[in-house]
Order: C-alpha cells, then sequence, then structure tokens
C-alpha cells in the first residue's frame, strides 16, 4: 500500500493557488481545477490537493498533521524550502540532515506543514 494523494485546507483559494503554482512551478505537476472548491496538482500517480473546506468551517491546520514531498535531492529540498519562504510561508526546519535524510520545513499560507526531504 502506498499513498497516492493528500489535501490540506485552505481559506483563501486564490492565495493558495498563485502560492502552489509558483513552488511547484518546476517540478513537473500539472495543476487541475475540478470546482472553485479543490484545486489539484498531479503528477505520476501522487496528487495534491488545496480544498475549501466542504463544510463550510475555516480550514485549520493540524497540529502534528505534515504533508511530506520526495524531492529526489537535497538541493532540491533546499530550493523548494527556500522558494515557499520566499513567497510567504514560515520556516519550521531548515534544510539539513535529519537521521538518514536531507529535509527542510515549512508551512504555508494556511499554516500548513509541508516536509520536503531527498
Amino acid at each position: 500500500m502506498k499513498m497516492n494523494y493528500a489535501v490540506v485546507g485552505t481559506n483563501d483559494m486564490d492565495a493558495s493557488v498563485e502560492f502552489y503554482d509558483a513552488l511547484f512551478e518546476h517540478s513537473g505537476f500539472a495543476k487541475v481545477q475540478p470546482s472553485a472548491r479543490m484545486t489539484y496538482w498531479l503528477r505520476d500517480d501522487f496528487a495534491f490537493a488545496a480544498a475549501l473546506p466542504f463544510n463550510g468551517e475555516p480550514a485549520t491546520s493540524g497540529n502534528g498533521a505534515m504533508v511530506g514531498f520526495s524531492t529526489g535531492s537535497a538541493e532540491e529540498a533546499a530550493r523548494l524550502h527556500q522558494r515557499a519562504v520566499e513567497l510567504g510561508g514560515t520556516c519550521e526546519g531548515v534544510p539539513g540532515q535529519r537521521g538518514p535524510r536531507f529535509s527542510a520545513y515549512v508551512r504555508d499560507l494556511d499554516g500548513n506543514k509541508l516536509c520536503f526531504a531527498d
């Protein structure tokens, strides 16, 4: 079994789309917007999405929740971390070696935690 998609909540779809479009600009993701409530970025057999909550309540970031992206290299993990911060995200852990993996942590504009790892 393997994970096939991850969804983060947003309270501002336009800002979220702008953030993730710029973040994933050179990552090979294809964007799909099936509705005004949800936007997907697709790659091979994985999908990432930002969504306005279905129940109409405000989106909140999960305490302890995180979405991890395998970047293929330490350089790409560091680049994505830097790009996310440039786009208004906040650093949650500078790029560096952690155990067997090189990783970097950020929060997006809605406070959702992301990890980029080699």
